[in-house]
C-alpha cells in the first residue's frame, strides 16, 4: 500500500516551515497576504489553500513549491527536509 503522508501523517513536509517564515515576514504577513504574494508570481491560491498547507493537509505542487522558494528566499532542500519526531 503507498503512502503519501510525510511521518507525522501530514500530506506535505514544508507546511510547519511555510508558517515559520510567514510570520518572519515584515508585520507577520498574513494567510491572505502570502496567497496574494503567490497570485503575484501566477500561483492561484488562496488563504484557504495557505492554511490547508500549513496544517499539512493539502499536498504542494513543484511549482508551488518553487515560488514559495522565491517568496522566502530559501532553497527547496529547506522545505523538504522534515521536522524531527517529537
Amino acid at each position: 500500500m503507498f503512502k503519501h503522508r510525510s511521518k507525522d501523517g501530514s500530506r506535505n513536509l514544508c507546511g510547519k516551515k511555510v508558517y515559520m517564515l510567514r510570520k518572519k515576514l515584515p508585520a507577520k504577513a498574513s494567510q491572505r497576504q502570502l496567497a496574494e504574494m503567490m497570485q503575484l508570481k501566477g500561483i492561484d491560491m488562496d488563504k484557504t489553500a495557505i492554511k490547508r498547507i500549513e496544517n499539512g493537509e493539502r499536498y504542494v505542487t513543484d511549482i508551488e513549491l518553487k515560488v514559495l522558494c522565491e517568496i522566502f528566499s530559501v532553497h527547496a532542500d529547506y522545505f523538504l527536509e522534515e521536522f524531527p519526531l517529537q
